[in-house]
């Protein structure tokens, strides 16, 4: 399980971001989500800091996404 956790991650990072709808990056947020949330009870269970790492990417990576959705404030 471990392994394709990890491989489904890979290929999340390396998946290119530039071109995509609304509904693509709302559909990205939610999967980059459920790999982290899945990946951190891995997590702690073994606290291997290679998963860390993969979690932090993937979190900016989220991040990115998120704040394109999100917009800049009117104000």
């Amino acid at each position: 399980m471990t392994h394709e956790l990890l491989a489904k991650a890979e290929e999340f990072e390396s998946r290119p971001m530039s071109h995509m709808s609304t509904s693509d990056r709302v559909e990205a947020s939610r999967e980059a989500k459920r790999l982290i949330l899945s990946i951190n009870e891995i997590y702690k269970k073994t606290k291997d800091s290679k998963l860390m790492d993969i979690m932090k990417s993937l979190t900016a990576k989220k991040r990115k996404i998120e704040k394109r959705l999100n917009g800049t404030p009117l104000v």
